[in-house]
């Protein structure tokens, strides 16, 4: 019977793990360019980015969505405020709604791709550091947060604020009742075996 409960006990342990930790997300490329442009940031006075995973998640989503898309169209998808504001991104309501991110609350966001061949990391953080089209999101110091995707020849960088217009927050989250859920299941598990 305790190998039993042993065995409950560490399966309920296994599954709280699985839950609650968040894999990490590596990517030279997309950290090099991060960098980058902390770095630039820094030489304009400004505070870095600091990594928001519901616009990583977007940023994943759009660039895995236009990733076969050629680059001489990059122009079609040029920023534009609020992360319903570039409506080119065929299916960025479904990606937003994948991303958990609350659209109504959500207006001060915005989506940078750029397309560059094999993305190589300077020219890409040339192309937002020296473009004025994208430079001038990376200046503004209300942008506080940051998510990075890439496919193929394309980058994405998402700009979130520290706002509630601008956090990407969800009105409720999934991975929060999963979560109350599993510990709910715990103390069950816990009851039954004392």
């Amino acid at each position: 019977m305790a190998c039993f409960k042993l065995n409950l006990l560490l399966l309920a342990s296994l599954f709280t793990f699985l839950f609650l930790s968040n894999p990490a997300h590596c990517n030279d490329k997309e950290d090099t360019v991060l960098k980058g442009i902390n770095s630039f940031r820094q030489t304009k006075n400004l505070a870095p980015l600091i990594k928001n995973d519901k616009a990583h998640c977007l940023a994943d989503e759009v660039a895995e969505e236009i990733e076969d898309t050629p680059c001489e169209k990059v122009n079609q998808y040029f920023p534009v405020s609020g992360p319903g504001g570039n409506q080119r991104i065929l299916n960025l309501q479904k990606h937003i709604d994948k991303c958990e991110i609350n659209i109504n609350t959500t207006t001060d966001g915005v989506i940078l791709p750029v397309c560059v061949s094999k993305l190589e990391a300077t020219v890409v953080l040339s192309n937002y550091t020296h473009s004025d089209i994208y430079a001038k999101f990376l200046n503004n110091s209300k942008y506080t947060g940051v998510g990075l995707g890439s496919e193929d020849d394309w980058m994405v960088v998402v700009l979130t604020t520290n706002t509630t217009t601008g956090t990407f927050a969800a009105a409720t989250s999934l991975h929060v009742n999963v979560v109350l859920m599993v510990l709910l299941m715990l103390i069950v598990i816990i009851n039954y075996i004392h």
